[in-house]
């Protein structure tokens, strides 16, 4: 086994194996990529257990590409070989340990909605070489970088968060240099930790449907990943889903308040509606009754709002892609799913349409956005 890979990633979920660690394969093939990635698994569910078996199988493991382009279908099968070594936190923490002090120079994370919480439990001993995991991600990410700094503090290294939080590797290192500060940390490890790591703001999208067994996954032909530049900033490869940019909010705004709205539109309409129990995204928008309210919202409430901010024709490119996607006859997206946490998805979702258009378009009309925010 290789004595460690230039790119770190904390999850093995099935949207990194379609998005980043498909990307990094692809590269590769070009002689564009960094090298390979090795995978770490933070929890303990057997299935996740049974993936990361799979994953660094030298065969690889597969993903398909189903969905339409330009209103054709496509449908693709690629084999994924990016992934070299595969660890588990709990019972391999000195190899991932021993990883972070060497070649990597790229940390890519995406743990989930509740992956950024602390644990009550981490303490600074745990920054002892015989210490255990630390539970929480933020705390196993102090140590790591502890290690590095003491190791190799000259040395280049970009985080590269894919958690969907605005602003995510701000965010992510306020919460480590907190955490750093509550373990009393030297001043001069906290001063590096702020400086010297490149922490990358990034957004990341694509509709990765459903698994393969034991690893792999279905994905949608749709990629995107938006990375805002900053000086001493590394990617893990080139290829064409990766987009660097000086506007992430412009990227961010198109797939909150086109995609993400529409999905909240449509499941608010649904759970209003009277309307089947598994109903899908691609069902709902074969329905009039769903589909003429998201088109009229979408045109009427949402696009103008982007004209305001210089953005609509940008709105309506997105928006020929977003039908594609939304119509994809190979994905199986239950609006009972989208409609989890609904109340703090419209807050996220809806209410900042509405209260830019109060401050660049004031007096339009929105009334579906007002009534789905209305509505309990």
């Amino acid at each position: 086994m290789s004595a460690g890979q230039p790119i770190l990633q904390f999850g093995t979920s099935r949207f990194l194996q379609a998005h980043v660690d498909l990307f990094v394969s692809e590269a590769a093939e070009r002689g564009e990529a960094l090298g390979g990635i090795t995978v770490v698994q933070t929890t303990g569910n057997p299935a996740s257990t049974r993936r990361l078996q799979a994953l660094a199988s030298a065969e690889g493991f597969e993903v398909r590409v189903r969905g339409l382009v330009a209103g054709q279908p496509v449908e693709l099968r690629k084999t994924c070989r990016s992934i070299r070594e595969a660890f588990h936190a709990g019972t391999d923490w000195r190899a991932v340990r021993d990883r972070a002090c060497g070649p990597v120079r790229v940390i890519v994370s995406n743990t989930g909605d509740s992956g950024w919480a602390l644990a009550p439990e981490d303490g600074a001993g745990l920054l002892s070489a015989a210490a255990a995991a630390p539970a929480s991600f933020p705390a196993k990410l102090l140590v790591l970088l502890h290690d590095r700094w003491q190791a190799q503090p000259d040395a280049e290294l970009t985080l590269l968060p894919c958690e969907l939080v605005s602003r995510n590797g701000e965010r992510l290192r306020e919460i480590v240099l907190t955490l750093a500060r509550e373990w009393q940390c030297a001043p001069a490890f906290t001063n590096w930790l702020q400086a010297r790591p490149v922490w990358a703001n990034s957004l990341v999208d694509r509709i990765v449907s459903q698994p393969l067994e034991p690893a792999g996954a279905v994905a949608e032909p749709y990629a995107l990943w938006a990375v805002e530049a900053q000086p001493r900033l590394q990617l893990p490869c080139r290829h064409a889903a990766i987009v660097l940019t000086n506007d992430l909010t412009r990227h961010e705004r198109l797939k909150l308040f086109l995609l993400n709205l529409g999905h909240t539109l449509l499941a608010d309409l649904w759970m209003h509606g009277g309307l089947p129990a598994d109903m899908t995204v691609l069902q709902a928008m074969q329905a009039p009754a769903l589909r003429e309210p998201l088109e009229q919202a979408w045109l009427q409430e949402v696009v103008p709002v982007f004209d305001a901010l210089g953005q609509g024709d940008d709105a309506r490119r997105y928006l020929v892609d977003l039908r594609d996607r939304l119509l994809n006859p190979f994905l199986d997206h239950r609006l009972a799913d989208i409609a989890q946490n609904h109340a703090q998805k419209k807050a996220r979702r809806l209410q900042p349409v509405v209260d830019l258009a109060q401050v660049h378009v004031p007096g339009l009309p929105q009334p579906r956005l007002a009534a789905a925010l209305a509505a309990h």
